[in-house]
């Protein structure tokens, strides 16, 4: 399943140089993986009722056009990479500018979290099927967990 979002920007995304600042770029991310969970059936309240959270281990973003203040932005999602028990995943995102131009690829590498244990942990029943159906990267690999 192919999942994106497209956003106005606003003025406090950018930055004296007129274009968007760097922490946008992660901030509507963030937003389009949060939003993702939920179109998933696996919101923020549903976590919380589980005592999970998704952390994060790697955040990276590399930057190829600039965004320019008013532009809307379209911000995708894909798993990169995922663990058989869906405890850790890869997650790619693509930003494109208003004229649809690659303007930056972030990704990250996360896990889920028990938040009283403060332990990674695995996705309850009721959220297992939170990746099935993800579009993959072409690049995509299995996270081997080593005890």
């Amino acid at each position: 399943m192919s999942y994106q979002i497209t956003f106005n920007t606003k003025w406090s995304d950018f930055d004296p140089n007129r274009h968007m600042r760097h922490t946008a770029y992660n901030d509507y991310a963030a937003e389009v993986r949060i939003r993702y969970f939920a179109h998933q059936n696996f919101s923020i309240d549903e976590c919380t009722k589980h005592n999970i959270g998704p952390i994060l281990f790697e955040e990276s973003t590399s930057f190829r056009k600039e965004i320019h203040l008013g532009e809307s932005i379209t911000v995708n999602l894909k798993i990169a990479a995922l663990s058989k028990n869906n405890e850790r995943w890869k997650i790619t995102q693509e930003v494109f500018n208003q004229a649809g131009k690659l303007s930056a690829i972030i990704k990250v590498y996360g896990a889920w979290i028990d938040l009283t244990k403060r332990k990674l942990t695995t996705l309850p029943p009721q959220g297992k099927h939170l990746f099935l159906n993800t579009e993959k990267t072409v690049d995509f690999e299995e996270i081997s967990l080593k005890k």
